[in-house]
């Protein structure tokens, strides 16, 4: 495809994407379904899963086009007034395990609180390391909390929305892929502690792939992914208030 057609057709698209919000509606679905179904050929390989393909495509869309991330944003908005409802649908498979979790409130608090402080403390630190921005230490801090309370916490203390959705996008999907790994290795076979792992780690998009994967593991990664929303909208603001360099 030579230049000059390219960019008519990226003016094009940028034109229409402009006057309503539905194009990327439909493109975001379509590039799901599309890398729904190459994770499923691929026999649900972890390095394919579709939020991973899918965010390549859509970001070298935005990228060919010059559209910014708040446009993009503004145009699935529809998307992401249905997280909501979809985490709340999480509490079904809790409720069917709510007995086992009875048994681990112990771990499963213990486990909570360290590996949400290390979350917190590791984004700041590894930003801090690279000389990021007071902004930009703030936006990545809250990564491993779901998007609904990730983007709120990052702009109510000053930080990018746009950096804490990377950041979320990021960590979610590499926690995704490098979890079941982990746990073959460290020899972890208990579906509840695999999937209170990836929870905890990969927010919503492990706990997807656990539900996909065991029963079990899906609810355990729902809980974590909702204790661990909570947990950091109330560690946050203790940890920026006693971290020396922001």
């Amino acid at each position: 495809m030579n230049t000059p057609l390219l960019e008519r057709l990226s003016a094009a698209w940028t034109g229409l994407a402009h006057a309503s919000p539905l194009p990327w509606l439909v493109l975001t679905m379509v590039v799901y379904l599309v890398a729904m179904a190459i994770y499923r050929k691929s026999g649900n390989r972890p390095t394919l899963i579709p939020v991973f393909t899918g965010v390549l495509v859509i970001v070298g869309i935005l990228l060919l086009t010059g559209t910014p991330y708040e446009t993009y944003r503004s145009g699935v908005s529809l998307l992401g007034l249905m997280i909501g409802p979809a985490t709340v649908a999480l509490a079904i498979p809790l409720y069917a395990q709510r007995e086992r979790i009875k048994q681990l409130w112990l771990p499963v608090s213990v486990a909570l609180l360290v590996g949400c402080l290390v979350a917190l403390f590791s984004a700041l630190g590894i930003a801090w390391a690279f000389n990021g921005s007071e902004a930009t230490l703030i936006a990545v801090a809250p990564k491993s909390a779901t998007i609904p309370i990730a983007l709120p916490m990052a702009e109510r203390f000053g930080g990018k929305p746009s950096l804490a959705a990377v950041a979320v996008a990021i960590t979610g999907i590499s926690g995704t892929m490098m979890t079941p790994l982990l746990c073959r290795f460290l020899r972890i076979k208990d579906p509840a502690v695999q999937g209170f792992a990836i929870g905890l780690t990969a927010h919503a998009i492990g706990t997807a792939r656990a539900i996909q994967v065991n029963p079990t593991a899906g609810a355990f990664a729902a809980l974590a992914m909702g204790l661990n929303g909570v947990a950091t909208a109330v560690l946050m603001p203790l940890v920026l208030a006693i971290t020396p360099w922001i």
